[in-house]
């Protein structure tokens, strides 16, 4: 039942709410038609952005991909993943990514090779892989120096040196090799720890043994000469992985690799890098 005012018209109260109502079906359609492409331009708009993170991905994967044909050596073939697999072997930072780059290749063929037509991916990248993907590229690109894993300072002897000295780095920083100099500062030898060892169970059947008149000449073994390269202080640590793989390739074991300011044999060591070394390098499982 309608209310009624006693003059035949509806009460101010209904009269607002039929007013409000049209108001509201008249802003309703005013709205619906205000921007007709507005739902185009958003899909417009996710287009753009789609392409976008498509393109970075791509062009981060590429950057990847020419690094591996720089450091990876000796392959059948260029292709991205037979480059992962020959790269493991020998580079610490192929195996640091191996697992995530497998899955980025992947991913980048469903990008590249599946699309529907030349603007339309088949497969989206998120941001999130975008940036990652980003990171390891610029990691690639400027990869770790062969210093950041050296041993740092190298303590190295000259041949009139005493045992003694030597044995107390050793018992200190548990070292194990150490460069060994003549008067006019070139390099002669490598001392080891295992030819100390010789040296004291050569000797052990000695009644008494002074060790602090034992010099480093002494101790190094004639006619022995143990593999060492030397680099300069800027070489990267895949030039260390590949002077020891070539090493090993040709049946022989390289010792060590020392560090100088040029990469002159006979230049004041900065740093030395062992086998174990590399081994210490690898990140964490």
């Amino acid at each position: 039942m309608q209310a009624d005012n006693g003059n035949g018209k509806p009460s101010s109260n209904q009269s607002k709410n039929s007013n409000g109502k049209k108001r509201a079906y008249e802003s309703g359609r005013n709205s619906s038609n205000q921007n007709p492409d507005s739902g185009a331009k958003a899909s417009g708009d996710h287009e753009v952005k789609h392409k976008e993170q498509s393109g970075k991905f791509e062009t981060a994967f590429n950057r990847i991909h020419k690094a591996l044909k720089e450091m990876v050596k000796g392959t059948d073939s260029d292709a991205f993943v037979e480059l992962l697999y020959s790269g493991y072997k020998n580079h610490s930072l192929v195996r640091k990514y191996k697992s995530e780059l497998h899955q980025f290749a992947k991913l980048r063929n469903a990008i590249v090779h599946e699309r529907v037509n030349a603007d339309y991916y088949i497969a989206e990248p998120h941001i999130e892989v975008v940036e990652r993907i980003e990171e390891i590229a610029r990691e690639f690109e400027k990869p770790q120096t062969a210093l950041s894993i050296a041993t740092c300072p190298v303590f190295y002897y000259y041949e009139d040196a005493y045992l003694k000295d030597v044995l107390k780095v050793i018992n200190k920083f548990d070292f194990t090799r150490f460069p060994v100099y003549d008067k006019d500062d070139k390099y002669i030898a490598l001392l080891t720890s295992t030819e100390i060892i010789q040296w004291m169970a050569k000797h052990f059947s000695d009644s008494v043994v002074h060790f602090e008149d034992v010099r480093v000449k002494e101790l190094l073994t004639k006619g022995k000469n143990y593999f060492v390269t030397f680099v300069d202080e800027d070489a990267s640590l895949y030039h260390i992985e590949e002077l020891f793989e070539r090493y090993h390739t040709r049946g022989k074991k390289l010792q060590a690799v020392i560090i100088t300011e040029t990469g002159d044999r006979h230049g004041k060591p900065i740093g030395v890098i062992t086998p174990w070394d590399l081994l210490d390098s690898d990140p964490e499982d």
